[in-house]
Parts: structure tokens; C-alpha cells; sequence
């Protein structure tokens, strides 16, 4: 068969990169010529569509393609696929195999250089390579002493407790996190440190009683760590289906061991309608092209299942043009991907992050003793938002109709106010808290230079009254 490509480098080429982008569009939907040859490769175009292809740039073009051909009647789009040939079908999947890996291979050894070669990430390795998000500031801001209980609610790969620690001699550690690699993690640091250590697997809605059963009174505690989002250890696992560079199932789920009938990412992108998504979009990750992006998803998951992490992002990059595919900037200036708000978004809502994180600070405050100290560290402001209004005493339902900031200050003039007169105390802050310091702590230069994935940080401290 006669595909038309001559002088191509190879499939995954720039030029032909160009040939599916230009050539195709230009001959299925403005010539109005249909020699054999164009059927044939149109042909070959309704085959390739249904198997997930690795290029971030072709997938969704050539869905686009399909779409504009079948809704314009000029190929015949569904009675090709009935009868063509089993053997084109697999001369295709084959094509696509050695595609697949090739671009895989090279995608692997782009980002993580020898470690690949040498078999994955370890998580034993992985612990020790781990730069924790701001590490001193959370030994500094909970202060540690000796005979002290602390609840780490995030255990991750531990670096926090390890630090903490390192910092006071004989201090009694709860371990705490809903993703069971982690709570290995920490089941392997309690082996070696079992009057230290104490493992606990859960959410942050599951630990009031997984400390109560562990013996741990109401108000008992002298500190709390809760450091919310998604762990490096979790995005860097390709599998888990949290990163858009590296394709694996699009699962995004942080304790799917644990509950198999849990939805994934998967399952939300392939059966929520339109509005639906795009309120998604919207609300959980703050992206304006929400209806955009919802409307791409739809079109093509119409065509072929969305099972893949980069299937998603291609899809996603389909829907802006090329120069605004990397317009976005991070706060160290460098691009990001146009798909990244759509990953946060669904990784939010699969995993009901922002309730979660209410329901721990919650718990933290009812373990907390009197005096005892809240390190909380978020990512976004969404999540920052939450642990802003509830340090503040600020009812997390009400309707944002003035700022934090004004909020704030009217609850502290209100104060004031009635302190002075002696008065009735409905106007008197809710907080229970004070805070260490005034204002939000930000990683420091040379933290973000060593951990750049911590450069949204946000760090909150207070003392429970």
C-alpha cells in the first residue's frame, strides 16, 4: 500500500510531524479530489486512531481529521473501518509497538538519564535521594523536644520525620499516609526505630480512629504536620498515572490498592458529560480554557477510550493552537505544559483532596494540645485557601464575597471591638489558633534550586490556643 511519505526521517520526525499536520488536513478537507490513493491512506488513518499513539501532537489531530471527514460525508469513515483487512490492522498495531517503544525508551532515558537503565526508581534509593519541601522551617516552626509526640500526616518518604528526628532525641512519631508504598516506607523506619516510630495507613478523614486506636488521646499531641498534594515519590512512579510526561494508565488514584471500585482518572474523562468536566476543570484546577478542553475530551473519547496519561495531555494540546501550547510560565519562568491545570484538576477531584484536607486539619486540632503547634504546607491555592480560612476561624462555606484578607480583618476589628465594650460575643473571632508568624512562608532560593518541584510551596504555622 502507497502511504505518500518519501524522504521521512522517521515517524517520529519533525517532518513527519508536518506531513499529518499539513498535508492531511489540507487533502481531507479543502481538495475535493478522492483518488485510491488518498483512500488508502485515509484507510490507514481510521486504524491508527484507535490505537493510542505516543506523539503528544498527532492523536488529537488526527481525531480532528476523522471528525471533520465523517461529519462532511466525504470518506466513507465507518464502512472502512467494518471491512478493512485483519492484516492492515496488524501491520498498524505493529508500526505501533515499535513507535510506542521507541518513544517510551526515549522519553525515560530524556527525563531519568541512567536511572532507567538501571531498572526504576527504588524506593530505598528513592528515600535517600528525596529533598523534602522546607525542611528546615518545619523543624524550626514545630520545635521539637524531647519526650514530645508528633503526627506527621503526610508520611511521604519520610524526610520530614527524619529530620525531625535527627532534631530531638526520644520524640514519638505517627506516621501517617493513605498511599501504601508510603506506609511502607514508614513500617521499614519503624522496624529500625519501633519506640519512635509508629506506622499508620489512612486518610486524613480516617485518622481520628486510627490514633485513637493507636492509644492516642484528644488533646494530647505537640505538633502536627500536614503537608497536602501529591508526593514526588507518586508523580515519579509512571504507573500511578500522576504525571502527563510519563505515559502509564490514567489512574491518578493515591490509595487505589486499597480500594479497586475506587473511579480513576480514566473513568471520569470517559463517563462525565461535557458541563460536568469542564465544572471539573474549573473548579479544581482553576483553568479558564475549562470548556475548551471538556469539549476536545468529549469529541475524542468518542472515537477511542481515554487510557493514557499522554493520550490525555495530546488531547488536551489539541485543543490550543502551537504557540500557546507552552505560553503558560511557572514561577521560575519556565514553561508548562498547557495540560498541567487539567491533570491537578482531576488528581483533586479522584481523590477528594480539598475535603480530605479540611477534615485532617480538623483532626489535628481535636489531637492537638493546648500550646501544641500546626505546620501545614500546600501547593495551590485552593488548598492554601482552606488552610487560611480555617487558621482564621473563617467558615469554609461561606461564599467569597470579600477577600480573605478583608475577612480577616473584620474579624479581628470585631475582636477588638467587643473586648473593649465588654459586650455580646457575636462578633468574636471563631480562631482557635495564633499564629507564628504574620505572614506565608515561601521556599527560599537555594530550596528551590534544589527541589524545584517545591517552588509553589506555601508554608503555615500556628499554636493551637
Amino acid at each position: 500500500m502507497s502511504t505518500g511519505r518519501k524522504g521521512n526521517t522517521g515517524l517520529c520526525g519533525k517532518r513527519e510531524e508536518a506531513f499529518w499536520q499539513r498535508s492531511w488536513r489540507c487533502r481531507l478537507c479543502e481538495e475535493e479530489r478522492g483518488g485510491s490513493g488518498l483512500v488508502e491512506r485515509c484507510w490507514l488513518l481510521c486504524f491508527i486512531i484507535f490505537i493510542p499513539c505516543p506523539s503528544i501532537k498527532l492523536t488529537y489531530n488526527m481525531n480532528q481529521l476523522l471528525y471533520l471527514c465523517k461529519t462532511c460525508n466525504r470518506f466513507p469513515f465507518h464502512s472502512l473501518v467494518r471491512s478493512s483487512p485483519n492484516c492492515l490492522g496488524t501491520w498498524v498495531k505493529n508500526i505501533h509497538s515499535s513507535l510506542t517503544r521507541k518513544c517510551e525508551t526515549e522519553e525515560k532515558l530524556h527525563l531519568h538519564g541512567d536511572e532507567y537503565l538501571n531498572g526504576g526508581v527504588d524506593n530505598e534509593d528513592y528515600q535517600q535521594r528525596h529533598i523534602p519541601v522546607m525542611v528546615e522551617e518545619v523543624v524550626n516552626f514545630l520545635a521539637p523536644r524531647k519526650g514530645q509526640c508528633i503526627l506527621d500526616m503526610t508520611f511521604g518518604a519520610g524526610g520530614h520525620t527524619k529530620a525531625l528526628m535527627q532534631e530531638a532525641a526520644d520524640i514519638k512519631i505517627y506516621a501517617l499516609d493513605r498511599d501504601p508504598t508510603a506506609y511502607q516506607l514508614a513500617q521499614r523506619l519503624s522496624e529500625s526505630h519501633p519506640q519512635q516510630i509508629q506506622a499508620l495507613l489512612g486518610q486524613f478523614s480516617q485518622a481520628e480512629a486510627l490514633l485513637t486506636l493507636a492509644g492516642v488521646q484528644p488533646g494530647s499531641l505537640d505538633g502536627v504536620l500536614l503537608d497536602a498534594g501529591c508526593s514526588s515519590m507518586q508523580l515519579d512512579t509512571p504507573e500511578r498515572g500522576f504525571s502527563l510526561r510519563k505515559d502509564g494508565p490514567l489512574d491518578m488514584r493515591m490509595d487505589g490498592g486499597r480500594y479497586p471500585d475506587m473511579p480513576t482518572a480514566a473513568d471520569v474523562v470517559n463517563a462525565l458529560d461535557q458541563q460536568a468536566l469542564a465544572s471539573i476543570l474549573r473548579t479544581y484546577g482553576e483553568e479558564r480554557h475549562a470548556k475548551k478542553i471538556a469539549s476536545a475530551v468529549v469529541q475524542a473519547r468518542s472515537i477511542y477510550p481515554i487510557t493514557r496519561t499522554q493520550q490525555l495531555a495530546s488531547i488536551v494540546a489539541g485543543a490550543f493552537s502551537d504557540a500557546a501550547l507552552y505560553a503558560r510560565k511557572d514561577l521560575l519562568h519556565r514553561p508548562t505544559h498547557v495540560a498541567t491545570k487539567t491533570f491537578q484538576a482531576l488528581r483533586i477531584f479522584v481523590n477528594n483532596e480539598l475535603h480530605e484536607l479540611f477534615v485532617g486539619l480538623k483532626a489535628a486540632e481535636k489531637f492537638l494540645k493546648p500550646g501544641g503547634r500546626l505546620v501545614a504546607i500546600s501547593f495551590h491555592s485552593l488548598e492554601d485557601r482552606i488552610i487560611k480560612r480555617f487558621l482564621h476561624g473563617i467558615d469554609i462555606s461561606e461564599k467569597f464575597n470579600l477577600s480573605v484578607r478583608q475577612k480577616i480583618r473584620q474579624v479581628e476589628k470585631n475582636s477588638s471591638e467587643n473586648e473593649e465594650e465588654d459586650e455580646l460575643c457575636s462578633g468574636t473571632s471563631n480562631s482557635r489558633w495564633t499564629s507564628i508568624q504574620k505572614k506565608v512562608v515561601t521556599p527560599q532560593a537555594k530550596d528551590i534550586k534544589d527541589n524545584p518541584r517545591g517552588r509553589s510551596a506555601k508554608l503555615r504555622a500556628a499554636i493551637k490556643m
